[in-house]
């Protein structure tokens, strides 16, 4: 029986894998951080709410997983003023070789931290493994009962106890934005990308290969406080709603960064990813008030 989740891994993080080897989520997918600075400006706004629920901290951690570039990362510390940026420690987590960059520093492992820690279309890259049904697997049994004879399934039991390691680092609250999909829509849904195109998916390291994320059975493992919210509404909670003021110059770059966000808030794009949220010490309810819960885009299931 062919292993998927040997065979996914060694494609990505294996020796001359796609990530282990360096290559850059930027030079193949156009991913929310790669839009402008404004999910940067967002997530640091949610960082000084975790900051001053935990009393002001000695040092704040910002805690980007599955960095890749370290465009997020590197963004959040250029932006970052006052006592925050005092106090502002930023740390990217990846496999790859990192980049080097003012302000960031970069491990290969999850760190313990006290702030807010952000996997930003990291759990979609931690493979899994597929069965086709019917399957007696625990997992599928919970969180695909839908699964109908002779199709495929991804099992997402890898991503569900890298998640709750995740949470359980962290002091103050841990957030994961990802496509995916619950328990009422589950699809199939391995795909590759390669040079800005979705391609059949191979296991030979030319390519990203990825697969929507169970953002219920996530929650559900990582437990405690929490909330499963779109990123359109997270980011208006947040403030970035994308009016336009002011004239002349100001007019015109008032107009771009709501061009901008509305990319990011799009109910047809980025705006439709899943973003949960746990708080760790803190109530999630001083970070984000009450929004509606997260629902999947069904048009995704079809080209992601």
């Amino acid at each position: 029986m062919f292993d998927w989740e040997a065979a996914w891994h060694a494609a990505l993080y294996g020796p001359g894998g796609f990530f282990a080897r360096g290559e850059k989520p930027s030079s193949h997918f156009r991913t929310s951080p790669l839009v402008g600075p404004e999910l940067a400006a967002g997530l640091l706004e949610l960082l000084s709410r975790v900051d001053a629920a935990l009393g002001f901290p000695p040092v704040v951690d910002f805690v980007d997983v599955g960095a890749g570039g370290g465009e997020l990362a590197f963004a959040v510390r250029s932006l970052a003023s006052g006592s925050l940026a005092e106090r502002l420690r930023v740390t990217a987590v990846e496999v790859g070789p990192f980049v080097e960059l003012p302000g960031v520093r970069w491990t290969t492992s999850v760190p313990s931290c006290v702030g807010l820690l952000v996997g930003h279309e990291w759990l979609d890259a931690i493979p899994c493994p597929v069965v086709r049904g019917p399957s007696a697997d625990p997992w599928i049994t919970r969180w695909w009962p839908s699964l109908e004879d002779g199709s495929l399934a991804e099992v997402g039991a890898p991503r569900d106890a890298a998640w709750a390691a995740a949470v359980s680092s962290v002091r103050g609250a841990a957030l994961a934005i990802d496509y995916g999909h619950l328990v009422s829509s589950r699809h199939f849904s391995v795909t590759g990308y390669r040079d800005g195109r979705q391609v059949p998916v191979v296991f030979d390291g030319s390519c990203d290969i990825t697969a929507h994320v169970a953002l219920d059975a996530c929650a559900a493992a990582a437990g405690g406080d929490f909330v499963l919210v779109s990123q359109r509404d997270a980011l208006a909670a947040l403030g970035l709603t994308g009016e336009v003021g002011g004239s002349g110059w100001d007019w015109l770059e008032s107009a771009a960064r709501a061009g901008r966000i509305a990319e990011l808030r799009s109910p047809a794009g980025l705006g439709a990813f899943g973003w949960l949220l746990h708080g760790r010490g803190v109530a999630v309810s001083d970070l984000l008030p009450a929004l509606p819960p997260w629902r999947p885009n069904p048009a995704r299931f079809s080209g992601d």
